[in-house]
């Protein structure tokens, strides 16, 4: 899908892409290198580097800078989150940023924490306030999963509306480089609530392959995580996910995408038929 991004003053003006290697850093990056704006890439292997743990890289990666994208890493969830970005926020507004645009989670008491610190912060503001991506399913947590034929998590039968992260990321980009987006709250979803069920028998269909959605406890899905060596801090947030998000608050669809875009969102049957056309669920991927 294509929009008709704006030129405005903000198009020469440096832009800070914050997790710019991430899902939607990425794509917002080389949305930006498209249109000719400039920007700069904000993660640990970054040039400048950025770091959110370490303040010491803040500054360089904020030096001439004019907007910038906030992805925090890995949720706004997790404790210390809101501190953290409260600081960031602003060494950033002191450093001269005149625009930010926060990348926030549906449901998320904590994140909506943090969007206040952007509103606050005595600049132009814009929140994208997101569901959960599709390509969590091809590039991300739960590929492995598809890939063995079974989704095997703790949602029951809850409904979520998937949304698309090139439509995340064509949203941030109009707010970081448009002049009316100033104020505005962007709740992005997918056209329509699937559960889990749903989302299996889409990827099945697309990818012409078994796959299916199993319930599971979730302390079984918890002592899965530990098993596996994950991270406390990356079990405590699929904790948080599972048990206080996923819990139907969220299963709702939102005009996010059409009102900063004036197009409808990507539907998820169109990106499981994309994503298996390219490849992401073939047997030698």
């Amino acid at each position: 899908m294509t929009t008709n991004i704006k030129t405005t003053a903000t198009t020469d003006r440096l832009i800070l892409v914050i997790g710019g290697t991430g899902k939607t850093g990425r794509r917002i990056v080389e949305k930006l290198r498209v249109r000719g704006v400039p920007s700069r890439v904000g993660s640990r292997t970054g040039d400048p580097a950025f770091d959110w743990g370490d303040v010491g890289t803040w500054a360089p990666a904020l030096d001439g800078v004019k907007a910038a994208y906030i992805s925090y890493a890995p949720d706004l969830a997790v404790p210390g989150a809101l501190e953290t970005v409260r600081a960031f926020t602003r060494q950033a507004v002191r450093a001269g940023v005149e625009r930010l645009v926060l990348l926030s989670g549906r449901g998320e008491d904590e994140a909506q924490a943090c969007e206040r610190v952007i509103a606050l912060s005595g600049v132009e503001w814009t929140v994208v306030r997101a569901a959960w991506f599709m390509q969590n399913f091809s590039e991300g947590e739960f590929l492995d999963m598809i890939m063995s034929g079974e989704i095997t998590l703790p949602a029951g039968k809850v409904a979520e509306p998937f949304v698309d992260v090139d439509d995340i990321a064509d949203v941030a980009v109009a707010a970081l480089t448009e002049d009316d987006h100033d104020g505005q709250t962007y709740e992005v979803t997918g056209p329509k609530l699937m559960t889990f069920h749903d989302v299996a028998r889409a990827i099945a269909t697309a990818s012409e392959r078994e796959v299916a959605y199993t319930p599971i406890p979730h302390a079984a899905f918890v002592d899965g995580l530990k098993f596996m060596g994950m991270p406390d801090e990356m079990i405590w947030l699929m904790d948080y996910l599972f048990k206080t998000v996923l819990d139907g608050r969220n299963a709702y669809v939102a005009d996010g995408v059409k009102r900063a875009l004036g197009r409808e969102a990507k539907d998820f049957t169109a990106f499981a038929k994309d994503a298996a056309t390219a490849g992401v669920w073939s047997t030698a991927a």
